[in-house]
């Protein structure tokens, strides 16, 4: 991977994952420091809703950037880098059914416990892909060097 476009890659999975991990400090002091529950639920869900954002956007840059280059030899053809791309396909898809399909259960209240619970797995799965996903780009670099 030229040398770019794997730091732009870097600098995506870093944002994703450490977008993650703020989102599991802040929320949790949303709840403990705001003087209502309602208050600290309805910005969570805002803080929510922007990380699947940021998710989304970053996992659409480490597709777009970390896409196979042209093999050297014109009888070998490009390979794509699964160790890559699967979590970032995983982690992007986790990030859709967050928020269209978890979320509004949520806000909605509807069975709140399952749908919460659920979330809140699927985030963390989230996280390990973006973990993932950075970990292979060091590992990528790593090798370049």
């Amino acid at each position: 991977m030229r040398d770019w476009r794997w730091r732009f890659c870097g600098l995506a999975a870093a944002l994703w994952w450490g977008s993650l991990t703020a989102l599991f400090i802040m929320v949790p002091l949303l709840f403990a420091h705001l003087p209502s529950r309602t208050l600290a639920g309805n910005t969570a869900a805002h803080l929510f809703t922007a990380q699947s954002w940021i998710s989304s956007v970053c996992a659409v840059l480490l597709l777009a950037l970390a896409r196979p280059e042209k093999s050297e030899s014109a009888s070998a053809p490009a390979r794509p880098n699964y160790g890559l791309l699967l979590p970032v396909i995983l982690g992007f898809l986790l990030a859709l059914l967050v928020e269209y399909a978890v979320a509004p259960h949520i806000v909605a209240r509807d069975n709140l416990a399952f749908w919460h619970s659920l979330g809140s797995l699927m985030l963390l799965a989230q996280w390990g892909c973006a973990l993932a996903a950075l970990w292979r780009l060091l590992r990528i670099a790593n090798e370049s060097n």
